[in-house]
C-alpha cells in the first residue's frame, strides 16, 4: 500500500476536505466525477461536497516509477456511501515527491 493514498483515504472517511487537498500538489490536475479543477482548492471544494460517511477502499492494479520521484499508479476504488450503493471506478494518481500531481477517475 501507498502512505499518500492511505492518507487521502482517512481523509476521506473522515470527511476532511482540508486534509485531502494537502496530499495534493499546489498546481495538481484534479478530475473526479465533476468537473475537473486545479490545485488544493478545487481539490477541497470536491471533497466538501461529498456526503459524511463516504469511504474510499483501493487495489492498486499496476505501478510505473517514472523517475526518482514521480510514480504512476493505477487503481480500482469503491467508494461506499451510507444511503446508496458503492461505485467502483478506476483511478491513475501521478505522485510527485510523495504528493498527488495529477488524479483521474473513469467510471466503470
Amino acid at each position: 500500500m501507498n502512505e499518500t493514498l492511505d492518507r487521502w483515504a482517512a481523509g476521506i472517511a473522515a470527511h476532511d476536505p482540508k486534509a485531502v487537498a494537502a496530499l495534493f500538489t499546489e498546481d495538481a490536475i484534479f478530475q473526479g466525477l465533476h468537473p475537473y479543477g486545479v490545485g488544493r482548492d478545487a481539490v477541497a471544494a470536491y471533497y466538501d461536497s461529498q456526503p459524511p460517511g463516504l469511504t474510499a477502499k483501493y487495489d492498486v492494479l499496476e505501478t510505473r516509477r517514472l523517475a526518482d520521484d514521480l510514480l504512476l499508479m493505477y487503481l480500482s476504488v469503491d467508494f461506499s456511501f451510507t444511503d446508496r450503493p458503492t461505485i467502483t471506478v478506476n483511478l491513475s494518481v501521478l505522485l510527485n515527491k510523495g504528493l498527488i500531481a495529477h488524479y483521474q477517475v473513469s467510471r466503470l
